[in-house]
């Protein structure tokens, strides 16, 4: 069972990192236009901090601190959903070029949803 939180823990890291690249490469290509480059910042800091929260969640000093870091990895998570939905509907982007961003801002949402519930539910201390 350890194991497995374990395992799940580095799959959220891993996740989260490979997601972060992508989010800065779309913020690169949004430099290119005024409007994109400063939303892009916004989402480029949301889509980033979901990473670095989660790898203070894995230095957690108690449950508490770990739940802490977590919500507000799940936090940016819903920040970033808003930011690409923004620019689906304003066209600043391509669809197709955010489809991958947005199935993966999805699924992080659902599994820093699942941590959370299972970590507060949990009476073990992290």
């Amino acid at each position: 069972m350890q194991n497995e939180k374990l395992k799940a823990r580095n799959d959220i890291a891993v996740q989260s990192i490979e997601y972060a690249v992508e989010v800065i490469h779309l913020c690169r290509e949004l430099q290119q236009d005024g409007v994109g480059r400063v939303i892009g910042k916004q989402f480029l800091r949301s889509g980033t901090s979901i990473g670095a929260n989660v790898q203070e969640a894995q230095g957690a000093q108690s449950k508490a601190d770990f739940i802490a870091k977590m919500s507000i990895a799940h936090k940016e998570a819903l920040e970033s959903a808003y930011w690409l939905r923004l620019f689906e509907k304003a066209k600043v982007s391509p669809a197709v070029r955010l489809a991958w961003l947005v199935d993966e801002t999805e699924q992080l949402i659902k599994i820093l949803s699942a941590i959370l519930i299972t970590a507060k539910q949990s009476k073990k201390t992290v």
